[in-house]
């Protein structure tokens, strides 16, 4: 059996990072929920892969993120039409770019960072293990 993998972040502002996250990557919503004993939050994905992304706000008491240059979601993107595609939309739904603290990240993709300093690496490649 294969496990299914959620990473959970805390965030300021739910509603800017869900729209930032399906417009930039092309993630969907697989579920949210509201109140729930004082924290609402998404889950975002692409349905049937064996991942999901959790943002969540704490109304009571707001989580400071703070990621730290190293805290990465790497994508590999092999094809270089459809890797230029995902950049352009990330820049386009509020990422910035930036230099990964690591400099292998900026040898073959890009590192864009959200207004909470999360960042993500888009890189041009075939991830296989070694």
């Amino acid at each position: 059996m294969t496990p299914h993998l959620r990473i959970a972040r805390p965030v300021t502002d739910l509603a800017t990072t869900r729209r930032m996250y399906t417009d930039g990557l092309g993630l969907e919503v697989l579920g949210e929920f509201e109140n729930h004993e004082g924290f609402d939050g998404v889950m975002l994905g692409i349905p049937g892969a064996g991942y999901h992304l959790e943002f969540t706000c704490y109304r009571a008491y707001p989580v400071k993120p703070c990621p730290t240059d190293e805290d990465l979601i790497v994508l590999y993107l092999p094809d270089a039409i459809e890797w230029k595609a995902a950049c352009d939309r990330m820049l386009s739904a509020g990422f910035k770019q930036v230099s990964a603290f690591n400099p292998y990240w900026d040898e073959r993709g890009c590192t864009f960072e959200d207004p909470d300093g999360y960042k993500t690496v888009l890189e041009q490649a075939r991830w296989s293990p070694r």
